[in-house]
């Protein structure tokens, strides 16, 4: 569809997120000064009683826990997954074997955006990127001999199909005798994001939305120590935004998120504390450091502010960070070792409650054994052998640092205010607002890249055509027939009749506008297949054709 006049609006400020053409500035154009000094901060309003306050207390700035790594460290969970549900499983124990204490589950794209293996659209991909999940069968394998009750936390990115996934988490459980009380499933289900960056949609953004919102109702309800939402700013970090701009975007949509599940008329003490932020890593230390400080202040003052939330004390803000990949090089990619490490300390230093490190070989492929285990090592060196886990927020009060923080606070800030004023972030990502600002941020930074202001290691400069190879991951060429003759077996086996009287159920919820948790519980146990189940729902919802970007 054309872009209409209210489309074209920018949500960018030339003095604000453009990048200027300073000497010394972060990677998102915020000027950096010779030095830093008290007075700086007295300028721009600066109380430490109120902006800071105690690690543990509102506003979270220096951590949501009195004692943070000092009590327990993070949780180190690595994002992996690829070919048959098997292949994945192997790849999760052999990493829990390793001292890893969560996993995230990587899914393949034909399964992220709810295609069968033999679907057309899934030719070519099928386990490529991610596990292929295409019905609690393959769930069923995937946590095969796994200890689900002793696992920290088990993450997965399924977003337009988490109301599927979520379904299939407590099928399994339940054929496997487990109380979903005695897990910790974390889930990311933040489907708003996916219209802004990585583009793995399926309905339209309000159907969207609404699903989502079942999760986070049903958890609620029903689940409360799991983790419906993860509002995530990495992906759209990742393709291309300023720092500021993983935060507003991310706050705008978790604030789309707590205004739909209002509406429904749960009380906000019973869902927000559940609510985590998934952030990225960067290698611009300092900035870094402090975005993460900001998001915290931002978030609790944001929560407390637009809803009067009195209990200051459920407004922390836990924290996922992954090393940013997009930093990552094909040129020289044991560099990438390095890379990591940096990353990996900003998010210490900032901290998060959960990092998952990128693997030296992201650029090439998925990672080999060898390269996941390096990235698991990093964290645990950082953990083990820096002493940076001894002091809570061992950079706050750094003149810098906190300067950094207020300035990525307040450009947040103001970015929010914008959205608000053009309709939220539901109608920024049906306008096109939200896609078109990011477009621009990703062109300048590249360009930054292209004209040689911005120095990558290997790439612009220091190259070296000798560099050393690496072994690139490959993936079984056969694991998408199997998956294939797999499905059509479970066609042949299951009872038919009973799928397509669950199916017709889940229709008629879906129309009558009811969550849909309860009735896909018992079209999954059906072994009604993802793409069976996205198909039904298309029916409904229709899907998304994003609006074209000028």
């Amino acid at each position: 569809m054309k872009v209409e006049r209210e489309q074209q609006q920018s949500l960018s400020k030339p003095e604000g997120e453009s990048r200027p053409s300073v000497t010394f500035a972060t990677s998102s154009g915020i000027p950096l000064e010779r030095s830093y000094s008290s007075d700086g901060l007295l300028a721009l309003g600066f109380d430490p009683s109120r902006d800071l306050g105690e690690p543990g207390s509102f506003p979270f700035t220096r951590g949501i826990t009195p004692a943070m790594y000092r009590s327990k460290a993070w949780v180190m969970g690595m994002y992996s997954g690829y070919g048959s549900a098997e292949e994945a499983n192997a790849r999760y124990r052999a990493l829990l074997d390793q001292g890893q204490t969560g996993f995230s589950i990587a899914l393949d794209l034909p399964t992220q955006c709810g295609y069968d293996a033999d679907h057309p659209m899934a030719t070519g991909e099928v386990g490529r990127v991610g596990v292929h999940i295409g019905s609690l069968r393959d769930m069923e394998r995937l946590f095969h001999d796994i200890p689900l009750a002793r696992v920290r936390q088990i993450r997965t990115t399924a977003n337009a199909i988490g109301p599927i996934v979520l379904a299939m988490f407590l099928a399994v459980l339940e054929k496997l005798g487990i109380d979903p009380a005695e897990t910790r499933m974390f889930l990311q289900n933040d489907v708003l994001k996916e219209y802004i960056a990585r583009g793995t949609y399926i309905f339209p953004p309000r159907a969207g939305l609404k699903l989502s919102v079942d999760v986070i109702e049903y958890c609620a309800k029903h689940l409360p120590h799991w983790t419906p939402l993860a509002m995530s700013g990495y992906h759209i970090r990742d393709s291309g935004s300023t720092a500021i701009q993983e935060l507003a975007f991310t706050f705008a949509n978790g604030t789309a998120y707590i205004d739909e599940t209002l509406s429904r008329g749960l009380g906000i003490d019973g869902f927000v504390p559940q609510l985590w932020a998934f952030f990225s890593a960067g290698l611009d230390l300092l900035e870094e450091v402090a975005k993460f400080r900001a998001a915290r202040r931002l978030w609790a003052r944001l929560i407390r502010d637009r809803y009067k939330f009195e209990n200051l004390e459920a407004l922390r803000l836990p924290i996922f960070a992954y090393t940013l990949g997009s930093n990552l090089t094909a040129q020289q990619p044991l560099n990438n070792i390095a890379r990591v490490a940096i990353e990996t300390l900003a998010a210490v230093l900032g901290g998060v409650q959960t990092i998952a490190t990128s693997s030296y070989d992201e650029a090439l492929s998925i990672p080999t054994e060898e390269a996941a285990t390096v990235a698991l090592r990093t964290q645990q060196i950082i953990a083990n052998e820096t002493g940076v886990t001894g002091t809570v927020d061992p950079l706050g009060g750094a003149y810098a640092v906190e300067h950094l923080t207020c300035e990525i606070e307040r450009r947040a800030e103001e970015y929010l205010e914008r959205i608000e004023a053009l309709g939220g972030a539901v109608r920024c990502i049906e306008t096109g607002i939200f896609q078109r600002d990011l477009a621009e941020a990703g062109y300048q930074a590249q360009l930054q890249v292209e004209r040689g202001d911005r120095a990558i290691v290997g790439v612009n400069v220091y190259r070296d055509s000798d560099a050393a190879r690496v072994p690139v991951f490959r993936a079984d060429p056969r694991a998408e027939l199997l998956q294939i003759e797999r499905l059509h077996a479970l066609r042949s086996e299951r009872d038919n009749q009973k799928v397509i009287a669950t199916l017709a159920n889940l229709v008629g919820a879906a129309e009558s506008g009811e969550n849909l948790i309860p009735t896909l519980v018992e079209v999954v146990k059906a072994y009604a297949t993802v793409g069976e189940i996205c198909d039904a729902l298309r029916r409904v919802y229709g899907t998304y054709r994003p609006p074209q970007i000028v």
